[in-house]
C-alpha cells in the first residue's frame, strides 16, 4: 500500500504485519526523516479491538523514555471502499526485532546483561507510571544500533496494544487471557489479576531465552500456557550461580517472590565483562531511591536492603480519553463498547 497520510506521512514499503495492524516505513514530508506508521485493521467503535487501538495511543502519547518507541502523531485513515482505520506515527528503529535475532543463536552474556538492564529500566519507569505492559517478548524488542561507530545494540519495547493501567480498565474482553503463549506468567495463564511483576517474569524468559537460545516454554497454546503452572523454567546450571539465582527469581511462579524492574536493572549494571558474572557484594541499600515503587516485594539477595523497597505497586490513573495530538483529537472510548474489568 502506497498511500499519503494526513497530506503528510508518504508511505514507502510494508516492514510488517501483525493480526491487528501493519507496519510501514514512510516519510514525513515535513521533516524530511523517515517514521514508522502503523496502521489498525478497520474497526468499528463498539468492538474490543478499537478500544485496543485507543488504549495503546493513549499509553503511548504519554510515555517518553530511552527504552520505549516513540510516539509522534496519530490520526484516521479512509480507504477508497470508505473503511476507516486509526494509524500511529512513531520513530522509525532501522534494525530487527530480538525474535529474528535470536534465530541466529543465542547471545554472549554480557550482550544479554546489557539489553536487559535498558529493558528492565523501561520497566521501571512504565510500571512507575500505573502501566503493565503484559506482553513482553522477544517480536516486541527492537534491536538498532544508533550509528556506525557505535559499539553495542540498544533495545526499545514497543507493541502497547493490551498493555493496562493497574487498577484500570483493561482493553479486553472480561476474563480473557491475552499475551504470548510461549512468554505468559503463571497468573496470566490463569485469567489473573496482573500488576508489574507479569512483567518481570516474562523479561526472565525472555534473558533465559537470550543465554540459552531456546524458549523456556515451546510448544503448542495450551501447552506452554500449562507448563508454566507445573514447573519453573529450566535454568541451566552453566550461566554460572548468579544468572540462576537471578533467573530463578524472576520467573518465581509467585509473583511476590520476584525483584522490582529497578532491582533487576541495577544488579545486570554490574556484569562483568571477563566473566565473573555479576557484582553482587558492595551494592549499598542506598542503591534504589527510597521511594522507587516495587513491583515485586522482595529484593534481589546481596543487591538492596530491606529499607531499599518501600510501598507497593503504583495505581496509575484512569484510560479517560480525549487527548489531542498531532492531526486529531483522539475521543474517549464509546460508552456502548464492551464492559471490561
Amino acid at each position: 500500500m502506497d498511500v499519503l497520510l494526513a497530506e503528510r506521512y508518504q508511505t514507502t514499503s510494508l516492514l510488517g504485519v501483525g493480526g491487528a495492524a501493519s507496519v510501514y516505513r514512510a516519510v514525513d514530508r515535513n521533516l524530511c526523516r523517515d517514521v514508522a506508521i502503523k496502521i489498525f485493521n478497520p474497526t468499528t467503535s463498539d468492538d474490543d479491538d478499537y478500544r485496543r487501538q485507543h488504549t495503546e495511543t493513549m499509553l503511548l502519547s504519554t510515555l517518553n523514555h530511552p527504552g520505549l518507541v516513540t510516539l509522534h502523531d496519530a490520526g484516521m485513515y479512509e480507504d477508497a471502499d470508505g473503511h476507516a482505520s486509526g494509524f500511529l506515527v512513531m520513530e522509525l528503529i532501522d534494525g530487527e526485532d530480538l525474535r529474528k535475532l535470536l534465530k541466529k543463536g543465542p547471545l554472549q552474556a554480557a550482550e544479554v546483561a546489557q539489553v536487559g538492564a535498558d529493558l528492565a529500566d523501561a520497566l521501571a519507569y512504565i510500571h512507575a507510571q500505573g502501566v503493565v505492559h503484559r506482553d513482553v517478548k522477544p517480536a516486541n524488542i527492537l534491536m538498532f544500533h544508533s550509528g556506525d561507530n557505535d559499539t553495542r545494540m540498544y533495545p526499545k519495547l514497543t507493541d502497547f496494544g493490551i498493555a493496562r493501567m493497574v487498577d484500570a480498565t483493561m482493553a479486553t474482553a472480561t476474563g480473557a487471557t491475552i499475551g504470548t503463549a510461549n512468554y505468559l506468567s503463571p497468573e496470566q495463564a490463569q485469567g489473573a489479576a496482573v500488576d508489574g511483576s507479569s512483567d518481570i517474569y516474562s523479561l526472565g524468559l525472555v534473558l533465559l531465552e537470550c543465554l540459552t537460545g531456546e524458549k523456556a516454554f515451546p510448544g503448542p497454546i495450551v501447552e506452554a500456557a500449562l507448563a508454566r503452572l507445573l514447573r519453573d523454567p529450566g535454568v541451566p546450571l552453566w550461566l554460572g550461580p548468579d544468572w540462576v539465582e537471578l533467573l530463578t527469581l524472576m520467573t518465581a511462579r509467585n509473583p511476590l517472590k520476584r525483584p522490582s524492574a529497578h532491582d533487576v536493572a541495577l544488579l545486570l549494571r554490574t556484569h562483568s565483562d571477563d566473566g565473573s558474572g555479576f557484582s553482587i557484594v558492595g551494592l549499598p541499600p542506598e542503591s534504589a531511591p527510597a521511594a522507587a515503587p516495587a513491583v515485586g516485594h522482595f529484593p534481589l539477595p546481596g543487591l538492596v536492603g530491606e529499607s531499599g523497597i518501600t510501598g507497593g505497586i503504583p495505581t496509575g490513573g484512569m484510560i479517560t480519553g480525549g487527548v489531542t495530538t498531532g492531526n486529531l483529537h483522539i475521543p474517549a472510548p464509546p460508552s456502548q463498547a464492551p464492559s471490561l474489568g
